[in-house]
């Protein structure tokens, strides 16, 4: 088995030579006296162990220490510094150790606490090597292509995606702002038959009213006004591969029309044109609407949502999703740290329970963009709610905003159940009928 390396940094030779000689019997050990040799050895040799003066030279100063300390935790984040500190320096070493520091030690060099504060230091090292392989494992069962989760809802949700699939089917999912539902559609498109063919989404939210048929089916040149080229629609990209509407229930009736004849007959026409194109087409539709009230107020054609509802998918919110939490936001957390180039050891505990408590109105989006402000924010090696943009959150607010939302999913679907029957649905929910119009009063 290979000796663990280790790198000496000092400027005084005798201090290298004597904590080379100590150390050679047990360890494989490199020496350099300035900033440039120490960081071209880490580099090459990937030392385990790095033994820093926090003040190499009276010409390089204390600061050079500590960028070299940053920089091989920059490399590595595995790496332990232990600096070396004269007692004039203490606070330095303090300092150090916020930085990313495993530990200190005082000049005159003692060897046996050196050697113990090493040995204690590649314990630790193993356990976090350990921790970093498990973390990886973990994060491979838990995800599905971009999903991750671990929690029964999301090990229900990943099966009724394989089973999907490699059917053509079309399939529709539901689900709050924030779920992931077009990561979903991806996953279905590129574990499906149709994975080397386009995969095209339509944001029904963003696209104009009056361009949204040319965007959807193309048009002929000369169409109207302005069309000066003949322009392939959305449809048409997507000819042997997958269309994805997002946010279906905006769409506008007399689009709905158009897309359920498409559905029906498998052919378009382009705007201006006149011969019919036929395509080969899989479409998967996602709504944060919900759609059994869209349904109820005639918004959306009930004939096109059985068309696009085959298969059915029922996202759940990140606050139903238990410990999930806390992987994704140590997927966010790792993924950032690297992008910001910031070395971070997790979350404190006071983050961790109030990530715990709180709602996510906006679910994992709103937990990826809290993670990734807090990566910027953190000044320490922690993140804490106050990096998270928490501190100020009222959970118990909180609490009372997802029981009123509860309670208005409860009357929507009372109502849409019993076609609007106000009687019947203060029956079904037991409660009398003025109870039941205070409930709305109270929602509006």
């Amino acid at each position: 088995m290979d000796k663990p390396k280790i790198l000496i940094v000092d400027d005084e030779e005798g201090i290298r030579t004597q904590l080379k000689w100590a150390l050679d019997k047990d360890y494989t050990t490199f020496m350099a006296e300035d900033s440039d040799t120490a960081l071209n050895l880490a580099e090459k040799e990937k030392p385990d162990i790095v033994l820093l003066d926090i003040a190499l030279s009276p010409y390089e100063g204390k600061e050079e220490g500590m960028m070299l300390l940053q920089k091989f935790l920059q490399h590595d984040s595995l790496t332990k510094v232990i600096m070396i500190t004269g007692n004039d320096t203490r606070e330095n070493a303090l300092k150090a150790i916020n930085l990313g520091a495993y530990d200190f030690y005082s000049k005159p060099v003692k060897i046996d606490e050196i050697k113990l504060i090493i040995e204690r230091s590649l314990h630790i090292q193993d356990l976090e090597r350990e921790n970093r392989l498990l973390h990886e494992r973990l994060a491979k069962e838990q995800r599905f292509d971009n999903l991750i989760g671990s929690c029964e809802l999301m090990e229900q949700m990943f099966d009724i995606i394989r089973r999907v699939a490699t059917s053509n089917a079309t399939v529709w999912i539901q689900g709050e702002t924030g779920t992931g539902k077009e990561l979903v559609a991806k996953a279905i498109h590129y574990h499906s038959l149709r994975k080397d063919k386009p995969f095209v989404p339509v944001d029904c939210t963003t696209i104009p009213v009056d361009l949204l048929e040319s965007e959807l089916f193309g048009h002929e040149k000369g169409a109207f006004t302005g069309a000066e080229e003949l322009i392939k629609g959305k449809v048409e990209m997507a000819d042997g591969g997958t269309l994805f509407f997002d946010e279906i229930a905006e769409l506008k009736p007399e689009l709905q029309m158009k897309l359920l004849r498409f559905l029906q007959e498998r052919y378009i026409e382009r705007l201006g044109g006149r011969n019919p194109i036929p395509l080969d087409v899989r479409v998967i539709t996602a709504t944060s609407r919900d759609i059994q009230a869209e349904l109820a107020k005639s918004n959306f054609r009930k004939d096109l949502y059985y068309r696009l509802s085959v298969v059915s998918i029922q996202l759940p919110p990140l606050r139903e999703r238990g410990d999930d939490c806390n992987v994704l936001a140590n997927h966010f957390l790792n993924k950032f740290s690297i992008e910001e180039n910031k070395k971070l050891r997790g979350f404190n505990d006071d983050a961790l329970e109030i990530m715990k408590r709180y709602s996510w109105p906006g679910n994992v989006r709103e937990l990826e963009n809290k993670v990734k402000r807090a990566v910027i924010m953190a000044s320490d090696r922690f993140i804490t709610p106050a990096d998270l943009g928490l501190q100020g959150v009222d959970l118990n607010l909180e609490l009372e905003e997802a029981r009123n939302k509860l309670e208005q999913e409860y009357i929507i679907e009372a109502l849409t159940r019993t076609n609007g029957n106000v009687k019947r649905a203060a029956a079904e929910l037991g409660v009398t009928r003025q109870a039941f119009y205070d409930m709305l009063k109270k929602h509006s």
